[in-house]
């Protein structure tokens, strides 16, 4: 896939994640997880605002690293970001410090707990976090009347999620895929289910599984008939069971971040559960990307206003502005992850005619309807399930 910022192809937003960092998508590494216990630190949004000063044209945006297309040294190309500057006015303080949910929640709990300022006016988290800021009224409210791109060009599958069913505290960046890659050159035949993925024992040592829970489990629980969207104890039981004997057998070499693409393409791995986004960047026409045939899990990051953020009404035209499907198909053209707004899969025509029919970008209705969600936790629910896949992966 073609990046405009001229990064290496390897990389992108999720590279960099910390727990991925520590170890070799990390080998082995486990980070501490911050506590979860924090039903008082619960706040109502309508009770921690300030006066909005977007008067002052300035905005302050927390994402993921290489997320949004970057200005390349001596290109005339103007990005997305300079557009919106020039357009709006708005002066824009874009800071790549989220390299990981839980150490994003851990930096910003003590002060969205205490009803204080951030610093930040909008900020980037998986679906699974942003429903627990969203679920803690961390979160504030968007004006529809002033995001109506939103509501008018959000694609179905990321509409009525079950952590802000309207959209209403929620604005997905960009998605993506949880399925199964592997290297054809190493493995002519494949890997087509998880089942296999964890048992056969010509993958013996040489597969990895995600260290995003939602991910992986989602995938697991579906290789066993559950929902992921809608699951028991019981079932959650005996996926984390079917996981731990995987690793107990040495079937699976690593829990990773991202970093597994290098050992993929090195066919160190022969296949892995993977992020669709870094298979249709990796530039490696060995890797392939398959939706097991159980089904995908698909997730997205979402912007989110925190409480007291001073700039609502500048994040509000950013997030509108996003949504312009021009807009959208130069920033999919860039990050290569699904595309959640409709109108940009056209758009791409005049971007990059090379990305326009790829499935990884704009995944057909085929390829969606065999797509699951996780289902948001209960915050001591979400607690205990990590905890189990925690053991897993120090086991």
């Amino acid at each position: 896939m073609t990046r405009s910022s001229g990064a290496p192809r390897s990389l992108d937003r999720r590279s960099v994640l910390k727990w991925g960092a520590a170890g070799a998508f990390g080998i082995g590494s486990v980070a501490a997880l911050p506590a979860f216990g924090t039903p008082s630190l619960k706040q109502r949004p309508s009770s921690c605002r300030v006066a909005d000063r977007s008067s002052d044209k300035r905005l302050r945006v927390s994402n993921w690293p290489l997320y949004i297309d970057q200005p390349e040294k001596g290109s005339k190309t103007r990005t997305t970001m300079q557009d919106f500057e020039q357009r709006t006015g708005i002066r824009v303080t874009y800071t790549e410090d989220i390299n990981d949910n839980d150490e994003f929640f851990a930096k910003v709990k003590n002060q969205l707990g205490g009803c204080q300022s951030t610093g930040r006016d909008l900020m980037v988290l998986t679906g699974w976090m942003a429903a627990r800021m969203i679920d803690l009224g961390w979160v504030q409210p968007l004006d529809a009347a002033k995001v109506p791109n939103l509501h008018k060009n959000l694609l179905d599958q990321y509409k009525h999620v079950d952590f802000d069913p309207t959209r209403k505290y929620s604005a997905p960046w960009q998605g993506g895929l949880a399925g199964i890659a592997y290297n054809k050159k190493v493995l002519p035949g494949g890997v087509h289910n998880v089942t296999d993925l964890l048992t056969r024992r010509d993958l013996r040592g040489r597969i990895s599984v995600l260290i995003e829970m939602p991910d992986t489990m989602g995938l697991v629980l579906l290789s066993d008939g559950a929902d992921p969207s809608k699951f028991n104890d019981a079932e959650w039981q005996r996926a984390i069971e079917k996981l731990r004997k995987a690793r107990e057998i040495g079937q699976i070499r690593a829990f990773t971040g991202n970093d597994y693409i290098n050992d993929l393409s090195a066919g160190n791995l022969k296949a892995s559960i993977a992020w669709s986004g870094d298979i249709a960047a990796s530039g490696d026409k060995n890797l392939v990307f398959v939706t097991p045939e159980e089904g995908a899990m698909i997730w997205s990051d979402n912007m989110l206003v925190p409480n007291m953020a001073q700039h609502e009404l500048n994040a509000e035209e950013w997030i509108n502005y996003y949504y312009e499907p021009e807009v959208a198909a130069r920033l999919a053209a860039y990050n290569n992850y699904i595309c959640p707004v409709k109108g940009a899969k056209e758009a791409m025509a005049k971007v990059d005619k090379s990305l326009v029919d790829n499935q990884l970008i704009f995944p057909s209705e085929k390829t969606l309807k065999q797509t699951h969600s996780f289902m948001s936790l209960a915050e001591y629910k979400e607690r205990d399930y990590k905890g189990d896949f925690n053991d897993v992966q120090g086991g």
